[in-house]
């Protein structure tokens, strides 16, 4: 991994903001103020804490392999099931590791303060319908224009190149979450761009496998579609990634490493319809 070395944002000019020690006028490189985003991320958390822990039961997993990494430049790789219910649950879980919980959510202290260094990717046009879009987009969403969807139709335009550089700039400041398929459909291929991402920024890789997710809530993770429902998330210890491996090479371990690979049965009942 290329060491990053951390950097702090203040409104305050320099020197005086080495006198901000509790980071009152913290802000992030792309001039978002962190005390009100941890404002946001807390609110958030309390309103969606029971949909976690009472209506539906979540099993975590992993997190010791989040106990020793630095606050930047890790980047996490999962599959994708909500558009909201997933990255919300991600945040729980980083926000209860700051505390030195270990694969739990409980009690909900770790929310009084939350973890401001992090960041997800996310589609811009899901982050502009309605209003809990909007404001759930101030707790860190990096918004990219999908090059290959849009409005739930397969699309062909320009890439935005812009959001390589929004996740470049939020992994020289902390954790950033994205989802390499760019869509919640399961077993859908690893885009390109993942591996271009990690070949370029050279980030410490967690991948992440969930499940339940799906069943439990409807695709944008807002409503209740089934109750008691098994939630999972877990982590996996770092992937490694030689400097000379192919895009390719990258892309598909990155996909076995979230376990997006087709099932043997499916892929042959596939064969057989055809």
């Amino acid at each position: 991994m290329k060491y990053v070395k951390p950097t702090k944002f203040s409104y305050l000019p320099k020197p005086l903001d080495r006198l901000d020690v509790i980071g009152l006028f913290e802000c992030d490189p792309f001039g978002n103020w962190l005390l009100f985003r941890r404002m946001i991320i807390a609110a958030v958390g309390w309103f969606t804490y029971f949909r976690y822990t009472t209506v539906n039961r979540i099993k975590i997993e992993g997190t010791e392999h989040l106990e020793n990494l630095p606050i930047n430049n890790v980047l996490f790789l999962s599959n994708h099931q909500t558009y909201f219910a997933d990255v919300i649950a991600f945040f729980h879980v980083f926000c209860a590791v700051k505390w030195g919980f270990k694969d739990t959510m409980l009690p909900p202290v770790y929310l009084f303060a939350p973890r401001a260094r992090m960041y997800y990717v996310a589609a811009s046009e899901t982050m502009q319908k309605g209003i809990l879009a909007k404001i759930f987009a101030l707790g860190g969403a990096l918004t990219i224009e999908r090059s290959w969807r849009a409005d739930g139709r397969d699309v062909k335009r320009s890439v935005d190149t812009s959001a390589v550089d929004k996740i470049h700039v939020a992994l020289e400041h902390g954790w950033v979450v994205s989802f390499p398929q760019g869509t919640t459909k399961p077993y859908a291929p690893v885009r390109k761009g993942t591996g271009y991402l990690i070949k370029d920024n050279d980030p410490i890789i967690i991948p992440v496998v969930i499940n339940g997710f799906r069943r439990a809530f409807d695709k944008k993770g807002l409503r209740f579609k089934k109750r008691n429902t098994q939630l999972s998330i877990r982590f996996k210890p770092p992937l490694l990634v030689e400097p000379n491996d192919t895009v390719e090479a990258i892309v598909e371990r990155v996909r076995a490493a979230i376990e997006q690979d087709i099932p043997e049965e499916m892929d042959w009942l596939g064969e057989k319809e055809g």
